[in-house]
């Protein structure tokens, strides 16, 4: 429970208490599996874009050819470069809700892959600095619709038991695209001709086409369908992918139940302005403040350095050569993804605020014992301080995972209710792209001034981090997401809810009775 704010009330944890006592395994459900397996390409394979992106344009500043086709860019021509990717995805973010709200998850991630491939094929074919600017804008701007529509249709299929992990995955797969860009540039970067940066950018495109190609085969979050009034398309979906365990159909008539409950509940609160509801209410306006203050300590946790700027930290310790560099780059990637993994397996089954305080803490501690062997390196012209600089880089991303890699999206999706998801996740992508913009901007400006005593600046804000974490986020943990839509608004809301559950099931239940009443007459008609 947060210390700061009203007191949670969650609803009744019927739902949970069935998919709790559900003891039969994913992979034995063969719709289940089918579905989680058709999730990989078309939602977690929205985040090997995004993983791609940042460790080529890390990478990329250790290929020669890239550096002198582009006269060498240093701070703040440098900075512009990565931030330009972030620019595009601000653009974005005043569109996603309508879009996605009009299109549905799977159409508005068609159409973001659509706008991502065309962003590589401009990047691929850049014949200077403007149009290679001009195609990191566009494939920033494609970007935001993909991750809000993935993850929240990630979270909106997944069966209740997967739900957590599935939503932790998502963001554990931005490595996948960082090992596949670390790779293919440590691969090219002595590559003489522009090829060597040319066929890294033109490999962007190939998680949109997986999207691209897939997406046939996914089908549409049950959420939306009700949200439009196609409540018998919803209930065939929950019926073929989640009632294949124990109690089932129950489980089902229940899930369902509660998502038209909750839907129709929050369409006579929404406000007729698409971003009223961020301000509509003191419960609402605290999940867009966690919103917001997710999505900036995602990417203000330091972590903005190792992603774009590796080549300018290994500077400060005199490690200078290329060939170095990219390994270490690789090697990093590479680690990260063997960490993040099983932390995102591991990460949703204990309380979120606990993983959560663990990550910054961690972080605080990580990034301290850095700046002391960065100032080492400088000031005692030490190289033999590069070598705990070295470990702590390499120490600092499962701390890091265990918090913003493996539950950001996960919390996202359990704090805010269906009709304002997209919203939370675009104000939650808002402060992510103004942070990147920020860090990818300012951090090479700063490392040439003043080296390492910027890493004292992030030291400071990661206790500010540790600080809000303790005092402002709520527990989320173990519960389905209709029993937490409206957490925030009181035990009056949760009773009216189950209310209209209870009269949803009984329309259901006299459905059910008229059905076998009827084919038992016919039965006996047939017998005479």
């Amino acid at each position: 429970m947060a210390i700061i704010g009203a007191k949670e009330e969650h609803a009744d944890p019927r739902l949970t208490r069935i998919a709790q006592a559900d003891d039969v395994p994913w992979y034995k459900k063969p719709n289940l599996r089918f579905l989680y397996l058709i999730l990989v390409p078309t939602g977690l394979g929205v985040e090997w874009t995004s993983g791609f992106d940042s460790s080529m344009m890390n990478s990329l500043q250790a290929v020669k050819s890239w550096t002198d086709y582009f006269d060498n860019p240093t701070s703040s021509r440098l900075g512009l470069l990565n931030a330009m990717y972030s620019l595009g995805a601000l653009m974005a973010i005043p569109f996603i809700p309508t879009i996605s709200q009009y299109l549905g998850r799977r159409r508005t991630i068609l159409m973001a892959s659509l706008i991502m491939s065309m962003g590589a094929g401009l990047q691929a074919g850049a014949r200077n600095s403007d149009m290679f600017l001009a195609s990191r804008w566009v494939l920033g701007f494609g970007i935001p619709f993909a991750i809000v529509n993935a993850s929240s249709m990630i979270g909106e299929l997944s069966y209740a038991n997967e739900r957590a992990v599935m939503t932790s995955l998502f963001n554990a797969s931005w490595f996948v695209g960082a090992i596949i860009a670390a790779g293919t540039t440590y691969g090219t970067f002595q590559m003489e001709s522009t090829w060597a940066w040319r066929l890294p950018s033109l490999l962007q495109l190939v998680p949109s086409a997986f999207q691209l190609g897939f997406m046939h085969w996914c089908p549409e979050s049950p959420r939306w369908l009700v949200s439009q009034d196609r409540g018998e398309e919803a209930f065939a979906i929950l019926q073929k992918y989640h009632s294949e365990g124990k109690d089932g159909d129950e489980f089902v008539r229940l899930e369902y139940a509660q998502i038209q409950s909750t839907i129709a509940a929050e369409k006579e609160l929404a406000s007729r302005f698409v971003w009223g509801d961020v301000f509509r209410d003191a419960a609402m306006r605290r999940r867009f403040l966690l919103a917001a203050v997710v999505g900036f300590f995602t990417q203000w946790s330091g972590n903005g350095l190792l992603s774009f700027y590796m080549k300018k930290i290994l500077a400060l310790v005199n490690i200078t050569d290329n060939r170095t560099v990219q390994q270490v780059i690789l090697s990093n990637t590479c680690w990260g993804f063997i960490n993040a993994v099983p932390i995102a397996l591991i990460a949703p089954r204990f309380p979120r605020r606990r993983m959560f305080l663990i990550c910054t803490i961690g972080t605080a501690v990580v990034y301290v014992v850095w700046t002391i062997a960065s100032a080492r390196a400088t000031i005692e012209n030490s190289s033999a301080a590069a070598i705990p600089v070295l470990v702590f880089i390499f120490v600092y991303s499962p701390f890091y995972n265990i918090g913003w890699n493996a539950l950001a999206y996960t919390y996202m999706v359990e704090i805010f209710p269906y009709q304002q998801r997209a919203k939370g996740i675009a104000v939650e992508q808002l402060t992510v792209r103004f942070a990147v913009f920020f860090n990818t901007y300012v951090n090479p400006i700063a490392l040439d001034a003043i080296g390492w005593k910027y890493y004292i600046v992030y030291c400071v804000w990661i206790l500010i981090e540790i600080a809000t974490v303790y005092l402002l986020f709520p527990e989320t943990h173990n519960r389905t997401l209709e029993e937490l839509s409206f957490m925030f608004e009181g035990k009056e809301m949760q009773d009216k809810i189950q209310k209209n559950v209870d009269k949803v099931l009984d329309v259901e239940l006299e459905g059910v009775k008229r059905r076998s009443s009827k084919d038992g007459i016919q039965a006996t008609d047939q017998g005479v």
